[in-house]
């Protein structure tokens, strides 16, 4: 689910909660909030950048460096260490 930030239309009729922003994790396909919910001023979505994160090592390279060591089935019941 997406976070979304909202932020007062009306910097005369807002709180310190709208006036500085605040987030909201909602679905995608939600409607957005139409008003503060802590002093029901209007208040309008604003559009931020996002952030998909990627790992640059690989879960062996991590469970490796951990300590966890790593078995191959070659047959029924027995086992290969491969780190």
């Amino acid at each position: 689910m997406p976070l979304y930030l909202y932020r007062a239309k009306n910097s005369n009729k807002r709180c310190e909660y709208c006036g500085k922003g605040f987030d909201l994790l909602q679905k995608s396909n939600s409607e957005a909030v139409k008003r503060c919910p802590k002093c029901g001023a209007p208040v309008k979505r604003i559009i931020t950048n996002f952030s998909i994160g990627i790992s640059k090592s690989s879960l062996d390279t991590k469970a490796r460096e951990k300590g966890f060591h790593k078995l191959k089935r070659l047959n029924k019941g027995e086992y290969e260490k491969e780190y």
